[in-house]
């Protein structure tokens, strides 16, 4: 039996190395970002209560949370539209909840968040609030 592969290197051979690709939807960092707003106290989304955004059937409507992503940089950049609470800190909220939706997207996605953008769009009654969190 002739060898048809003649006098061809082994290295030539052999598969290159394996390209591993994941690719993100935006929905899913919606729902991430749905997630950490549910545990912060004192704001809750443009459609209202939280859970029901939660639990909608769609997430293609998700109102007021929008996610860019760059994929030469693997990093993404979140705007979150918010109502808060009368009465609570601003600053300090758009702090806690940068920080908490950054960590939280970073530990599940292992991607760079170049940016969140957190906007106030109105604001609602301490009650309301609290209805939406329980």
């Amino acid at each position: 039996m002739r060898n048809s592969l003649g006098n061809i290197d082994a290295k030539e051979l052999e598969l290159p190395e394996t390209a591993f690709i994941r690719d993100i939807e935006s929905k899913v960092f919606q729902s991430i970002v749905l997630q950490v707003l549910s545990r912060i106290e004192g704001v809750e989304t443009l459609e209202g209560n939280l859970f029901d955004s939660l639990l909608g059937d769609s997430l293609d409507g998700i109102k007021g949370i929008s996610v860019s992503q760059d994929q030469k940089s693997h990093s993404i950049a979140v705007r979150a539209e918010i109502n808060v609470a009368y009465g609570v800190s601003i600053p300090e909220k758009a702090e806690e909840i940068q920080t908490k939706v950054i960590k939280e997207i970073s530990r599940l996605t292992s991607l760079h968040v170049a940016s969140i953008h957190v906007v106030f769009k109105n604001l609602i009654s301490i009650k309301t609030a609290s209805i939406a969190q329980g």
